[in-house]
């Protein structure tokens, strides 16, 4: 299409009856109070939505307005526009049509935008309209730095040379000396990390190369390969930043430091560990102002919920989340303390580390090296007269004794295991040496948990079950398996191909009834797991992860991963 005129947003969405006159009266006098844009203002205000106005400025000009939502750009021509040029200018090449470089642009009346993309891609182009509520975080997905990491990785490379790192080089490297490769790595890989939702860094030297991988969903992907050589340079910068003994390559170390990454504080634990090809190192990061869930937003199936409510509900007693590491523990006890927080109540958390900071909880931060454990913080805590404790983890007889003290002696105990599922959790509990009455009379309830990938709803398709796949679902489902439609992700620019976005909990649970109380107390194992597998009635994380697959939220893959895992 032709170079777009100029267009008096106001009056053409008048026109158009998108807003009325009144309604450009108003915003138009907010905008001026403001300084902001019209469209945001009149956004805001609920006059119209972003997609109206969107919509509006695409008939105005005979263009084309594309839904982002279930478009995919191809991505050899979003690379025609440099990432700075796409934020700047709020637009993105699309793709190819009739001979044009098809670009949606949020605000097309920008005429300026419009000549200098026509100038940096050096072809013809086709205008498009779309809502920058749906490009901006396309262009976080669209926008990869992996050959940007990379890139800076060769720097830090030549700088190098091939004289090995000595710890003054690096000690010599100011915190604010942004220019330095290795500080402009380090920080890309945590932008990169940021943008694509990992929740784990993994650095991991090789014999011939450096790894960087991310943790995505629960999934781990190779991010780039460097030079071996700057393995050293980025494990003495993060040392040095996380406040770890930078002479020590022999004995794994752990630390902590934060960081802000666009304008978001960021809490990272760092573990390092000497492999053969020298150290390994872990990050977890931790979003400081990640948005506590409410129970009802966890997506917890209603009978589930029903009874986990009930039991965080009672004034004393312990309730135990269980399941590996990452698998939502803490998010699960969180929604809950968030739902019990009140002013009428006192909670004492007691984490390693801290995860969330939720307003009116009083949280205590476990620091070994000062002998500040879990079991001398709750004995404290325990004296502080709490009406429910959080301890982040039962990792030993004692502290778990402790907390079951508690739980009897008129004080809601919330905590987790890690267990394979809710039938052992008393049992491992027994192993660890807790007394048997304790565990029999303490626990009000189990819930086991593991996060499962969705599928993707940008890329969702039909998926014809294989026959191994098939098999496994007979197994489950018996004569309903085919009654139902299955789905997969076919991999798009929202999700970086891989099908899906984010993950969802399955839960299974396991409430202590007398007959369970009496096999405890019994010490007879086996009568135990009959009667939990009775009250449980098939209600198993397994069956919950089937029912995320009928229900079209996850793939027949995904559910059978989790059943692997059950099963080892």
């Amino acid at each position: 299409m032709a170079r777009p005129e100029k267009i008096r947003l106001g009056d053409l969405l008048v026109q158009q009856d998108v807003i009325t006159d009144e309604q450009l009266k108003l915003a138009l006098t907010a905008q001026k109070e403001t300084g902001r844009k019209l469209g945001r203002v009149l956004v805001e205000s609920g006059y119209c939505t972003e997609e109206g106005i969107s919509k509006a400025l695409a008939r105005q000009l005979g263009a084309e307005f594309i839904d982002l939502k279930v478009f995919q750009p191809k991505p050899e021509f979003v690379k025609l526009l440099p990432e700075a040029q796409a934020r700047r200018f709020r637009a993105l090449v699309l793709d190819e049509k009739g001979g044009l470089l098809r670009v949606g642009m949020s605000d097309p009346t920008d005429l300026g935008a419009f000549d200098e993309i026509a100038r940096i891609v050096r072809r013809d182009i086709d205008l498009a309209v779309v809502t920058e509520g749906q490009l901006l975080p396309l262009l976080d997905r669209v926008y990869r730095r992996t050959e940007e990491i990379s890139n800076l990785a060769k720097d830090l490379t030549q700088e190098m040379g091939d004289i090995p790192v000595e710890f003054g080089n690096v000690l010599g490297i100011a915190p604010g000396a942004e220019d330095a490769p290795v500080v402009r790595l380090l920080q890309t890989v945590f932008e990169e990390a940021q943008k694509t939702r990992a929740s784990d860094i993994h650095i991991e030297p090789q014999e011939k190369s450096l790894v960087i991988r991310f943790r995505i969903d629960g999934v781990l992907h190779v991010q780039t390969e460097a030079d071996s050589k700057v393995s050293t340079a980025l494990v003495l910068r993060l040392k040095l930043m996380s406040g770890l003994d930078i002479s020590e390559k022999r004995l794994p170390q752990d630390g902590r430091f934060n960081i802000k990454l666009r304008g978001s504080a960021v809490d990272v634990r760092i573990s390092t560990m000497p492999t053969q090809h020298g150290e390994s190192v872990v990050m977890r990061l931790l979003a400081q102002n990640t948005g506590l869930l409410e129970l009802e937003k966890i997506h917890m199936p209603p009978r589930v919920m029903e009874r986990f409510r009930h039991a965080i509900s009672r004034p004393s007693g312990i309730v135990l989340v269980t399941g590996p590491t990452g698998s939502g523990k803490t998010t699960t006890l969180y929604a809950a303390l968030n739902e019990l927080n009140n002013p009428e109540v006192k909670i004492i958390t007691v984490e390693d580390p801290v995860e969330y900071r939720l307003p009116g909880l009083n949280q205590v931060q476990v620091h070994e090296k000062i002998d500040l454990t879990f079991s001398r913080v709750l004995r404290t805590a325990l004296r502080q007269d709490p009406d429910i404790v959080l301890i982040g983890e039962m990792r030993d007889q004692e502290t778990a004794e402790i907390g079951m003290r508690a739980a009897m002696t008129g004080h809601l105990v919330l905590s987790t295991l890690h267990t394979n599922d809710a039938l052992s959790t008393p049992i491992r509990l027994l192993d660890m040496g807790v007394p048997r009455y304790m565990v029999a009379l303490s626990i009000q309830m189990v819930l086991a948990q593991r996060l499962v990938r969705v599928i993707c709803q940008n890329c969702i398709e039909p998926h014809t079950p294989e026959p191994h796949e098939l098999e496994w679902l007979r197994y489950e489902l018996g004569d309903r398996t085919g009654n139902f439609k299955y789905s997969k992700g076919a991999g798009c620019a929202h999700c970086a191909n891989t099908g899906y976005t984010g993950r969802q909990a399955v839960y299974e649970f396991l409430e202590m009834t007398n007959a369970l109380v009496e096999a405890a107390n019994h010490g007879d194992p086996n009568e135990f797991m009959r009667i939990g597998r009775e009250q449980m009635g098939g209600h198993t994380l397994r069956r919950d992860a089937v029912r995320l697959v009928v229900n079209g939220r996850t793939t027949i893959e995904e559910a059978m991963r989790i059943a692997t895992q059950l099963d080892e």
